[in-house]
């Protein structure tokens, strides 16, 4: 029963976390010249997969863009770097600082654990995008 409760709580937090549409965003998120996807499936456990695409205008001059996607608490302790998935270097490899050539939609994968092996707890995180300086951030929730 207190299992029931437990992921009863987490899912109606999901809901009030995620109330606010996606057209919310603001244009100043879409002229960053990336952006960043809800992860899927939200809810998850206990893996996920996290979209973003990278626009032409951020491969103007022609040179690749450095990116970084970051888990986090909501207390923003750093949880998890998760690796890429169709990276032109192949996949597996951690998604800090990795170079992308060019523009395209690409996917991370977590395996909803944190830098030590551990499975974390149910709860809402915080994911983080970085493409060359710049940032934008989504919540997940873990539902164990």
């Amino acid at each position: 029963m207190r299992r029931i409760c437990g992921v009863a709580v987490v899912l109606l937090l999901a809901i009030v976390a995620f109330a606010s549409p996606a057209s919310a965003q603001t244009s100043a998120n879409r002229d960053r010249g990336f952006q960043l996807g809800q992860n899927y499936p939200n809810p998850f456990n206990p893996e996920t997969k996290i979209p973003f695409c990278l626009t032409e205008a951020l491969f103007e001059e022609g040179k690749p863009v450095r990116v970084t996607l970051e888990i986090f608490t909501t207390l923003m302790q750093r949880v998890a770097v998760p690796t890429a998935l169709n990276h032109p270097g192949g996949d597996g490899s951690k998604v800090e600082n990795l170079e992308y050539p060019a523009p395209a939609c690409y996917e991370a994968y977590w395996d909803g654990k944190d830098r030590e092996g551990n499975k974390v707890a149910s709860g809402i995180y915080i994911y983080q995008l970085v493409v060359n300086g710049r940032r934008q951030m989504q919540k997940m929730v873990v539902a164990n």
